[in-house]
């Protein structure tokens, strides 16, 4: 039976790129899973929600929209990732209920997918990879990060909660390294999403679960593949963290993702993820290694045409470096507030600086704020609740 489930100025609009011009209902058949991805790079959506029994959904600019008007039924997804995944990928999936891959679409770039098995059938998460590594300036980072790339050994951290754009800030980074040094970086990433061109640096990518059983693994190889660079896409679990953590105080400069909110919180993770007899020891490798964090969130604009991130940056000074010696990393947010003057940026004062300049809106800022209180004065007052 055909199904007629997707809007019609959706399939118009496909139906003018692909010589479709009567703007006829078309039926939704595998091959058109495609076409909601082409369409979401079009629209600038940052992820596409498949689920069985439910409506194809995209994010845009932060916010889930419904693209159909009738709900997917569980076997006709089920053949559109049996027909799009390769045979190996889609028997390993029956076989573990879960799968990580990027699918690629001549022309149209990379987009990372997630399938899990659920109660109704298959649940499809697709993310949409930027296509091209954004400039540092257009990344709108504080300009003492670029400092970051210029370290010949140590830690740099990129936090943020799941989804606000650390993949994005990590490759302009990486890219900036690639432009501006001539070094060999190795890649830690589950999956890859973000294929680099070597310019002056030599490049090796590697992705878990593909070309290494782990990350822990795939870690312990690149300190015997002379290694300058080495970038981990999450510091997850405990081996991977120690391992990191070993590999920037013995010379090498380590760039790592974590999934934390603030600057305090992902030290404190960090050392928190340590056995407790251990921790002391770590907080004076960390103090002596650490470079810098970044942390960020992702904020709808006010003009609603997209996103901006906050950024909140510590890079390590005397002072920070006590306190986390001391296990004070709870007030490193204190060391942020007084370190302007070398560089540093609060969550809050990124905030503020969004809403003065009419990026963002007060009442977004006010419920991302760290000191809500502080921010309804700043902002001329938000109405609480």
């Amino acid at each position: 039976m055909e199904m007629k489930i997707l809007p019609q100025d959706f399939l118009q609009s496909l139906g003018s790129e692909h010589g479709n011009t009567g703007g006829v209902l078309t039926p939704f058949v595998p091959s058109m899973l495609d076409e909601i991805l082409l369409l979401a790079r079009r629209q600038k959506a940052s992820d596409v929600h498949l689920s069985a029994g439910a409506p194809v959904v995209l994010r845009r600019f932060g916010v889930l929209k419904q693209v159909t008007t009738e709900r997917l039924p569980a076997e006709r997804l089920s053949s559109m990732l049996e027909e799009m995944l390769p045979r190996d990928k889609w028997q390993a999936l029956k076989m573990t209920g879960d799968l990580e891959y990027v699918h690629t679409i001549p022309g149209a770039g990379r987009f990372r997918m997630v399938v899990n098995r659920q109660r109704f059938g298959w649940d499809l998460t697709v993310r949409v990879v930027d296509q091209e590594v954004r400039s540092f300036k257009e990344s709108r980072m504080p300009m003492s990060c670029e400092g970051l790339t210029k370290w010949s050994q140590g830690l740099v951290l990129i936090a943020g909660p799941a989804g606000c754009g650390k993949t994005s800030t990590m490759a302009t980074l990486v890219e900036m390294v690639n432009q501006t040094r001539e070094d060999h970086i190795v890649t830690i990433e589950n999956p890859i999403e973000i294929v680099y061109t070597p310019k002056k640096c030599q490049i090796s990518q590697r992705e878990v679960y593909l070309h290494t059983l782990s990350c822990a693994n795939a870690l312990r190889a690149a300190l015997r593949e002379d290694p300058d660079i080495i970038i981990v896409s999450e510091l997850r679990d405990f081996e991977t963290i120690q391992l990191a953590v070993t590999a920037a105080e013995t010379g090498h400069l380590v760039f790592g993702t974590m999934n934390t909110n603030n600057v305090a919180q992902t030290i404190t993770l960090l050392i928190g993820s340590f056995p407790p007899d251990e921790q002391p020891v770590v907080r004076n490798m960390i103090a002596a290694s650490l470079r810098g964090v970044i942390c960020q969130q992702l904020i709808p604009r006010a003009d609603g045409e997209g996103v901006v991130p906050a950024y909140e940056f510590m890079t390590m000074n005397t002072a920070a470096a006590a306190m986390i010696k001391t296990g004070r990393s709870n007030q490193l947010n204190n060391i942020i507030a007084t370190g302007k003057s070398e560089g540093m940026v609060s969550m809050d004062n990124s905030l503020l600086a969004l809403v003065t300049d009419g990026v963002i809106k007060g009442q977004e800022a006010y419920y991302r704020a760290i000191n809500q209180n502080l921010f309804v004065q700043y902002a001329g007052g938000i109405a609480r609740g």
